[in-house]
């Protein structure tokens, strides 16, 4: 294989663009640079300074690889002759900002000095936006050339390296600058700049169309693991589209549609790879990633993925784990993704596998499991699992044994910390009193993924109150303290004695004393304690209400 090194003027490369003749190949990962980087591109151009090097392999009669357009870039045109391996940033941000095509931004070319650069022009850009019901874009006075030229800014697709360019430069000129004379060294300033990008060459290395496709791939790769790294994600892409001209893409796009409520517990990318991983009985590692024949097999294996996915969340939202935010640990969803995905489905079977994925989930949570080794320990509980789930004879895993992975004592459950914070057993505890049902303790309303987000981590006995008993801030901010309710009923409590709203509760309540019980009993928080104001003997008691409900589900039993 041969590798050519060539030159090509930026509007070469727009005529290729244009004309659809130049394409990329879909395992590019999306248009990703930011605006600072975009405006950093022309300003070095106006420097007359290199931006580096592109890279091109040639097409034949075939296109090996599937493909997609820039974005911004017509969908239809000519035969494509090349795809774009490397560059597609930079050639996208010329594209776009040549042409003005950004929805949330336009380029402009500024008639001052840059501070900078101590250029007489320099490139910048300003934010655009909508609002309903209109839709021209704001702010206004950008839309009028006079206004534009006021601040001295000429929009920069108007320096475009083509001929139209030109005659709208004129017409822009002609409404935007009152003299002749400004307009006509305005047009000349103009026209230099239209010159320097036009002469402006992007080089570019050239793949020749022979070229496998493996060893394009390879070259790709190690161009894009640089500056601008690929993400293991990407180079799946890149492996899975280039072997099997299916688009990962897509299939994780799929997996937002089928089951959009994944999304909030685990990146479907990430578990796309993790869970995929499992079901081929090896560690979810980049080494495992990155092997040539992971991607086919995951592919293989999709559909058995996605009946998993869906399965899990299922299971989750009866566990009543709704979220990310409230999730102990995040190692056991691609664990369930992986054993839903194979688990019998109905009758006996199923149920006898609920259990044991049950008493894994709740054990995972409120054990030391997950504490260290994440990944070497989740292909075991996967592997030692998988007999039990399917029916099989095995035996028992190593996250159900006591003695290496103790359930926590009550004095530990009384200590743990604010379960906002990223602290396993502080959520587990939420995620236990949670499992009950979680009414607000003054409108009533279950806890539900919907209005999960709408409610607070409240202090059963207040920061305040708390603060004037004299007790100290390593004491008031538990887990054991808190449950989550609305932000009507946080407010409306503030900083009360527990006795006094709780008597408020029961006073607004048809039901009285049993319905405060009652909705105190779905976060497993006692009532008389809480009524008796003895902050000691509440967190004793609540301790001894959630050891019972750990011990209860970590055997596999349900509420």
């Amino acid at each position: 294989m041969s590798i050519e090194a060539r030159n090509r003027p930026l509007p070469d490369w727009f005529t290729r663009i244009r004309t659809h003749q130049t394409v990329l190949p879909r395992f590019q990962r999306f248009e990703a640079w930011e605006h600072s980087s975009v405006i950093q591109l022309f300003n070095t151009i106006l420097q007359d300074l290199p931006v580096g090097a592109a890279l091109i392999l040639d097409v034949g009669n075939e296109e090996p690889f599937i493909s997609r357009t820039l974005k911004g870039a017509p969908t239809t045109g000519e035969r494509v002759t090349e795809h774009l391996l490397d560059g597609q940033q930079r050639l996208t941000a010329l594209w776009r900002g040549l042409h003005n095509n950004y929805d949330d931004r336009t380029y402009f070319l500024f008639f001052a000095p840059d501070e900078e650069t101590g250029l007489p022009h320099y490139v910048d850009s300003i934010a655009r936006w909508t609002k309903a019901g209109d839709t021209r874009p704001r702010p206004f006075w950008a839309n009028s050339p006079k206004e534009q030229w006021k601040k001295r800014m000429i929009p920069l697709d108007l320096c475009a390296p083509d001929t139209s360019a030109q005659q709208r430069f004129r017409e822009w000129a002609n409404e935007a600058i009152d003299t002749q004379g400004e307009r006509d060294s305005t047009s000349d300033t103009v026209s230099l700049i239209r010159q320097k990008f036009a002469g402006f060459n992007l080089p570019f290395l050239s793949l020749p169309a022979t070229t496998k496709k493996q060893t394009a791939l390879d070259v790709f790769v190690k161009m894009n693991t640089s500056a601008a790294p690929l993400s293991t994600y990407d180079i799946v892409v890149a492996q899975v589209e280039a072997g099997m001209d299916k688009s990962l893409h897509d299939l994780v796009a799929d997996t937002r549609t089928v089951c959009p409520a994944i999304a909030a517990y685990y990146a479907p990318e990430d578990l796309a790879l993790y869970a995929s991983a499992l079901l081929q009985a090896r560690a979810p590692t980049n080494a495992t990633y990155l092997a040539k024949d992971f991607g086919p097999q995951l592919l293989a294996n999709w559909d058995t993925f996605l009946n998993g996915v869906s399965r899990a969340v299922d299971f989750l939202e009866q566990e009543r784990i709704f979220d990310s935010a409230r999730l102990p640990t995040d190692v056991v969803l691609p664990v369930l993704v992986a054993l839903w995905a194979i688990a019998p489905n109905g009758l006996d079977a199923e149920g006898r596998a609920r259990t044991i994925l049950r008493k894994y989930m709740w054990r995972a949570f409120f054990s030391n499991r997950y504490e260290k080794s994440t990944n070497s320990r989740a292909l075991a509980d996967f592997n030692e699992l998988k007999p039990l789930v399917t029916g099989q004879a095995g035996s028992s895993p190593v996250v159900f044994d006591d003695s290496q992975h103790p359930l926590p004592q009550r004095e530990e459950l009384v200590a743990s910390g604010w379960p906002i914070r990223r602290d396993r057993l502080a959520r587990a505890i939420l995620a236990i009193a949670l499992k009950q049902g979680g009414l607000d303790l003054a409108d009533g309303s279950t806890a539900t993924r919907a209005n999960l987000g709408k409610r607070e981590y409240h202090h059963l006995f207040p920061v305040a109150h708390l603060a004037r008993l004299g007790v100290s801030d390593d004491k008031v901010y538990l887990s054991l303290n808190c449950a989550l309710v609305t932000w009507k009923t946080n407010r409306n409590i503030s900083d009360s004695e527990p006795e006094h709203y709780l008597a408020e509760r029961r006073d607004g309540s048809v039901l009285g004393d049993a319905e405060v019980k009652a909705r105190l009993a779905t976060h497993l928080i006692p009532y008389d304690e809480m009524i008796a104001g003895d902050y000691k003997g509440f967190l004793e008691t609540r301790a001894s209400m959630i050891d019972a409900a750990v011990v209860k589900l970590c055997a596999g039993g349900g509420n």
